[in-house]
């Protein structure tokens, strides 16, 4: 097929888009002219289409840098469906599979090139680029070349040499879903940018809702969620590894059909896993934050993050690898102030060996300084939307009216008089046991247990043993957890911590200092105008679901994750106008000509039949 003479017919003929999303068309067009380009846009809002249309149009080859393999797997099949020549090197190929990409590119019959940075050093890509004509060079997730981003990797502060050894210097493109001013000047001088076009789009994803949630039993919940979204895909993100382990276990044990994913696993072990999840038969991966940058999944309905996140910049990008399709999904944070010891033991034992002491020392305390802003917005009455994007310097309106804390009612509740029995039990158990007992010792004191524990400590002989044993014991945590937010209570002590007073408790129990809490409730299911507002939830629901299932068969049939094919939105967009024509079909938003000729008959044929 000849390729397009303009970029929007480049769009449509390979993408079956009709118009540029905000941003692309800027970028693109500054690319094109032989300009330098640094755009900051959100996960889901395109950065790819703003290399790869490019890459369509100029005569040479396009080399695109990506961080993680799988983001290099999934967009070469994606892009081969659209019948434009594209390949990677990385590590998953065989020594064979290697050489014959290499004798590809070096044929011309390579248009778009992806590359692990690592790769950028080898003898053998280095008599590729000497020889084959690059007009651009794309760098992904560009975040990634700077210490003060949230991904910092080495082998990216390279990429800089290696387009300084090129015989020609190529555009360059650098692109990233979330980067602060600071990190934004890093890039362009780590790059090496020449006067770019910098351009930041809004970070608004207003498919996405937000929630900060405070269960009791963080198992029963997901057990609740994932049996009322049954029919779902999604991600749970998990602190540790032994986190991701436990949250695995608990869901296979559940029936559930859940991968799992962290770097404490093999290699082979990590690949099946990550298959399983995009081949959808996984549909909840669990993992530690080493999964995710850069999947192009577009089908993932909820991310929930099991633990505290370490800064808004990641929570924001991983909870953003929900709803890329556009399509209604939900970002729910499972909130615990024991979660925030974790946090800092992470941060302050994180590897920075590859760094100066004192610079070291600066970065954890830049980190600590993150994570105080991380845990500021669990803890906001206020927009969730709102909080977010005040901290990335974008204005809102301040009420969103689709966040946990915009749909659910907030009621206040006055807990003074079972702050004074809390705080009156740490102040005995810390004179009977000055290095201080957990939450859960304390909780089990106050409710009366007469458990071992409890009895070799000698706390059933105190006064308040027992003193709030008509509460259940998960409503006495979360009046600790309560104390703890507000600086009444003190958690320390590393991996196993321990509770002490703060000077501020002895306002409440020896003062008329009041204690309130503010109490989400749980949204109302009916309120969360949420459920497929679109195409699919107006029509007949088996209509969508035959749609569904041609895509699995023929993703199956040629080897590529169901939404290579088509998009859930393409689906219901297809649903929706129901075409009855290969001219209708070229109508639907994702289907270009090259699809069109591919699928429709076979689409058209399920269409018919309603």
């Amino acid at each position: 097929m000849r390729t397009p003479a303009t970029p929007a017919k480049a769009l449509s003929r390979y993408f079956g888009h009709k118009a540029f999303r905000p941003g692309q068309q800027a970028l693109i067009d500054a690319i094109l002219a032989g300009q330098d380009v640094l755009g900051v846009m959100p996960t889901g809002a395109g950065k790819s289409i703003c290399y790869q249309i490019p890459a369509l149009l100029f005569d040479g080859m396009t080399v695109v840098i990506s961080p993680l393999i799988s983001l290099m797997k999934d967009q070469v099949a994606a892009l081969e469906q659209a019948s434009i020549a594209a390949a990677f090197l990385n590590s998953t190929l065989t020594a064979a599979e290697y050489t014959q990409v290499l004798r590809d590119a070096a044929g011309g019959k390579v248009k778009i090139l992806y590359v692990a940075p690592e790769r950028l050093e080898t003898a053998a890509f280095a008599r590729l680029a000497a020889v084959v004509p690059i007009d651009l060079v794309a760098v992904d997730e560009a975040h990634c070349v700077s210490q003060w981003g949230q991904d910092f990797r080495p082998s990216y502060v390279k990429i800089a040499d290696f387009i300084a050894s090129l015989p020609r210097r190529p555009v360059v493109a650098a692109l990233t879903a979330t980067a602060t001013e600071v990190v934004k000047q890093d890039i362009a001088r780590l790059l090496c940018l020449r006067n770019p076009c910098s351009l930041t789009t809004g970070f608004d994803r207003p498919n996405l809702c937000f929630h900060v949630l405070r269960p009791s039993d963080k198992d029963e919940f997901l057990r609740v969620y994932l049996d009322v979204n049954a029919d779902k895909s999604g991600i749970i993100y998990c602190a540790t590894r032994k986190g991701v382990d436990a949250v695995f276990a608990e869901l296979q044990r559940q029936g559930i059909a859940a991968a799992r994913y962290h770097a404490g696993m093999g290699d082979d072990e990590r690949r099946r896993s990550q298959e399983a999840f995009v081949y959808d038969r996984a549909r909840v991966m669990v993992a530690t934050n080493a999964f995710g940058m850069g999947i192009d999944k577009s089908n993932v309905s909820f991310v929930i993050h099991h633990n505290l996140p370490l800064n808004l910049e990641s929570y924001y990008q991983e909870a953003g690898r929900a709803g890329r399709d556009g399509e209604p999904a939900d970002c729910v944070l499972l909130y615990a102030p024991s979660d925030v010891m974790t946090a800092k033991f992470l941060i302050q034992h994180s590897d920075k060996n590859d760094v100066p002491p004192e610079e070291r020392d600066e970065l954890i305390r830049r980190d600590l300084t993150r994570l105080d802003r991380m845990i500021a917005y669990c803890k906001t009455a206020g927009c969730l939307r709102a909080n977010l994007l005040s901290y990335f310097h974008e204005d809102h309106g301040g009420h969103c009216g689709n966040c946990g804390n915009c749909l659910s009612p907030q009621q206040s509740t006055d807990m003074t008089l079972e702050a004074k029995k809390i705080l009156s039990c740490v102040a005995r158990i810390e004179k009977k046991h000055p290095y201080g007992l957990g939450a859960n010792t304390i909780t089990q004191t106050l409710h009366g247990s007469n458990n071992q524990r409890v009895l070799a400590l000698g706390l059933d002989e105190m006064p308040t043993h027992g003193i709030m044993k008509d509460l259940p014991t998960a409503h006495i945590r979360d009046y600790i957890d309560h104390l703890i937010d507000q600086g009444f209570l003190e958690s320390t002590g590393g991996e196993y911590p321990v509770l002490h007073l703060t000077a501020a408790a002895s306002e409440v129990l020896f003062g008329d200092r009041p204690v309130s809490a503010v109490i989400h409730q749980s949204p109302k299911k009916a309120s969360r105008k949420r459920k497929r507002d679109r195409a699919h939830a107006a029509q007949p629901t088996g209509l969508f679901a035959a749609l569904r299932d041609l895509r699995t068969t023929l993703a199956a049939q040629a080897g590529v994750p169901a939404y290579v094919i088509f998009s859930n939105a393409t689906l219901a967009d297809m649903a929706e106008k129901h075409p009855k024509t290969q001219e209708e079909f070229l109508e639907v938003s994702g289907v270009g000509e090259v699809k069109a000729a591919r699928y429709g008959e076979v689409f058209l044929g399920v269409l018919r039949e309603w």
